[in-house]
């Protein structure tokens, strides 16, 4: 594959777009949980989103080239078709345009993605590699979630209601703080950053393997989580049981088999999970329309995953 083809394989490599679909429930599901209708500042978050996630793909191959070099040669860096510095320049102005879009949704929602690019950033360039890992970025789902909720906020004087594009759930008045009604998606922010610290902490793992103790560890919080979010009426416990057989039977080969094959498929089975979960966390905050709407994605993440790997 040669020329403009080539390049932009290359950049999906880095990019890893096929992991792309993973992120735009992150803002809805924060909005659900905030009980508001997503609107302007919710398709802002998912474009600040899009944004920092992309950025944080090309800043974590940059910081690792040298490692990738020995490990995973092929990579776009180490084999010559993208450039370090164009890698950290896409970086930077995509961090830069992520923050530019937050901007427009409130200053609220610009704190939130502040804080969100300052977490990518930390991580891949000093704490990937440390026993901080996992935990920055579940941190930085969290965030994710919190951008959503914070953009989503409804203006002075209007009332909306927690089931965006349904109808229903309980009306949310503007009588209310906008900081206090964003507190309410905490405990969704919790459970997305739960599950992100699982996977990540299995994707230590994935170029050597070695570990039978870290897939079980992780299998264990996927079930934890699953039983959380399945309270929701109807839909809470279908949509639990999708996002948890997602990754269970993965992180069990896993762990009985611990070879960077199987490793590396269990953590891109964790990243398929999000989207079944960001699913159910909508639902589990009253809204069965984003719910399904979000299931939609999962086809989509599944095709792409075909041809690009999402690790």
């Amino acid at each position: 594959m040669t020329g403009r083809a080539g390049k932009a394989r290359a950049w999906a490599e880095l990019l890893r777009v096929s992991a792309l679909a993973s992120v735009p429930g992150d803002a809805l599901a924060g909005a659900a949980a905030a009980g508001a209708r997503p609107g302007r500042g919710t398709l802002c978050a998912i474009g600040a989103s899009l944004c920092l996630y992309e950025a944080g793909m090309a800043l974590n191959d940059w910081a690792d080239r040298a490692e990738d070099a020995a490990e995973r040669p092929h990579r776009p860096l180490p084999s010559g078709r993208i450039t370090p510095g164009a890698a950290l320049a896409a970086s930077a102005a995509l961090t830069a345009t992520g923050l530019g879009l937050a901007a427009h949704a409130g200053r609220r929602a610009l704190a939130v993605a502040t804080a969100l690019a300052t977490t990518v950033w930390a991580y891949d360039l000093g704490l990937k590699h440390t026993p901080a890992g996992p935990a920055t970025m579940a941190t930085a789902r969290a965030l994710d979630l919190l951008l959503g909720a914070t953009a989503s906020m409804p203006a002075a004087g209007r009332t909306g209601r927690s089931g965006p594009g349904t109808g229903s759930g309980p009306p949310v008045t503007s009588g209310r703080p906008a900081d206090a009604r964003a507190l309410r998606a905490l405990p969704s922010a919790a459970l997305l950053g739960a599950h992100t610290y699982a996977v990540t902490a299995v994707s230590r793992h994935e170029t050597q393997g070695g570990s039978t103790r870290t897939p079980l560890a992780a299998l264990a919080v996927t079930l934890a989580v699953a039983g959380a979010t399945s309270g929701a009426a109807r839909l809470g416990p279908l949509l639990a049981l999708a996002y948890a057989r997602t990754p269970a039977t993965l992180l069990l080969h896993a762990a009985l088999n611990p070879s960077a094959a199987l490793t590396e498929r269990a953590v891109g089975g964790g990243i398929r999970a999000t989207i079944p979960l960001q699913a159910a966390l909508a639902a589990r905050a009253g809204a069965p329309g984003t719910a399904l709407a979000l299931l939609g994605l999962v086809p989509a993440a599944r095709a792409l995953a075909r041809k690009v790997s999402p690790t």
